[in-house]
């Protein structure tokens, strides 16, 4: 993408005014995006991405510029202005790099977006529709999305580092609405793979579909839900994202490393439940929130978060880690080469446990099932949240009841994590994007069924 030469000439230029690590970061994406609305393509946008990224540190300083013009020109200009940046001008330093290394793919690419023909896409964006749309006289509208990429980064640093990797995702978007009597529900469901089109090997469009449209259905005759404080079940898969909101963006270096998360400086400690396990892996095959390296070129690691309640580490990036003098764990991400890394989550999720799903229902006398979760916001710096329940049921004596919309789980990271007493066997995981100082990424969300002993519930 950059060779070897031009590569070290720009790394010279951003050491003089003194900086003590240079960074270039060069991508080089294409974008697929289809949508159906109301059974016809709505749109077809296929685009490119291309520009390299610069950064300088200076102690805990840091700058960050980029340029779309990867002539030698600009590149020098754009490594010029940002060095002067952060001082006067002193003498040149001589840059040694390794020799590049093309990062060995875990995540196996079968079929590439661009050996698939749009039609095909089409039609599986079709199955999908047809089978929402069908599933009740109650749905009204139905919108099928898919998005794929195929990212091409090359790193090099003045540490040495020139690494290439390739990184391919696809994922599909269903949403679907109920209405009756001027109400409306939705549902929707996004599957997504670190995959190419094969990805539909083990995707099923109708299943996906189905499941959006039983959710709008389902909600839309549902009763409204009673507040209160509760005992309450949040079920695998995409419940794990109060997880990954309320607590895991606590344990990113981003905050930490400036005590803006109330898990600062407690590594050690007894921060959950000792029936948590909390982790964060990159290097799960082909999961949507997979790497091979991060975006600094550190090679991604499975991060032990919390063990048996205990905080074992943090999610790091370089220059967090020079706050904290801590290594990085291969979790600097950025959604493209405009925006500087900072430190995220990957595949980010509650292990498994040893309690029954089953036994967890039966073991509430009066609280509530939080089937699918939705969204909702954090403090990071306190740990307060408030989540939309997607989908809910009453539970009485052990048993399942009625339908409940209008919920809401209120409550703080660090005492949800407490109160965390039972931990299912079925975990699973689900996708989503996570937005942050360094753009939109996709991540993996997860958990298996687990019991709070009681939270608040927001409702009528």
């Amino acid at each position: 993408m950059l060779s070897k030469e031009v590569v070290g000439k720009v790394l010279s230029e951003c050491m003089i005014t003194g900086g003590d690590f240079a960074e270039i970061f060069v991508e080089d994406s294409i974008i697929n995006s289809l949508g159906i609305l109301d059974g016809k393509v709505e749109n077809i946008i296929g685009g490119r991405s291309y520009g390299v990224g610069i950064r300088i540190f200076k102690g805990l300083k840091s700058v960050y510029a980029y340029t779309n013009d990867n002539s030698l020109t600009s590149l020098l200009d754009t490594a010029h202005k940002a060095a002067v940046a952060l001082g006067e001008l002193k003498a040149n330093m001589d840059i040694v790099l390794n020799d590049k290394i093309i990062v060995p793919n875990k995540h196996i690419i079968k079929f590439y977006p661009e050996a698939v023909d749009y039609s095909k896409k089409i039609d599986i964006m079709k199955i999908a529709y047809n089978k929402a749309k069908d599933y009740s006289t109650d749905i009204t509208k139905v919108s099928v999305s898919y998005t794929d990429k195929d990212q091409k980064v090359m790193i090099a640093n003045t540490d040495g580092t020139f690494v290439e990797d390739r990184r391919v995702r696809t994922r599909l978007g269903i949403n679907a609405i109920a209405s009756k009597d001027g109400e409306n529900q939705t549902g929707f469901e996004g599957p997504g793979r670190c995959k190419g089109f094969e990805m539909f090997e083990e995707v099923d469009p109708e299943r996906y579909a189905v499941e959006a449209a039983r959710t709008a259905v389902t909600m839309l005759h549902a009763k409204e839900c009673p507040a209160g404080k509760m005992t309450v079940a949040i079920d695998n898969g995409f419940g794990g994202v109060i997880f990954h909101e309320a607590c895991g963006h606590s344990l990113e270096a981003t905050s930490v490393a400036k005590g803006n998360s109330e898990f600062a400086g407690k590594l050690g400690e007894q921060i959950a439940s000792t029936k948590v396990t909390a982790i964060d892996d990159g290097t799960i095959p082909n999961s949507w929130g997979s790497i091979n390296i991060d975006d600094e070129g550190t090679p991604s690691n499975k991060n032990i978060l919390i063990e048996n309640g205990i905080l074992k580490g943090y999610m790091i990036d370089k220059l967090n880690g020079r706050r904290m003098n801590m290594a990085p764990t291969g979790n600097s991400r950025r959604q493209s080469y405009k925006y500087a890394p900072t430190s995220r989550m990957t595949n980010t999720y509650i292990q498994a446990g040893t309690d029954k799903p089953e036994d967890i229902i039966k073991s509430i006398e009066n609280g509530l099932y939080a089937k699918k979760m939705g969204g909702g916001s954090v403090n990071p710096v306190t740990g307060e949240f408030n989540f939309n329940v997607a989908e809910g049921y009453l539970v009485k004596d052990g048993v399942i009841g009625d339908a409940v919309r209008g919920a809401s789980l209120i409550g703080k990271g660090s005492q949800v994590l407490m109160d965390i007493d039972m931990v299912g066997t079925n975990g699973l995981q689900a996708q989503g994007m996570c937005g942050s100082s360094s753009g939109s990424v996709p991540v993996n969300v997860g958990q298996p069924m687990i019991r709070v002993k009681e939270i608040t519930v927001g409702g009528r």
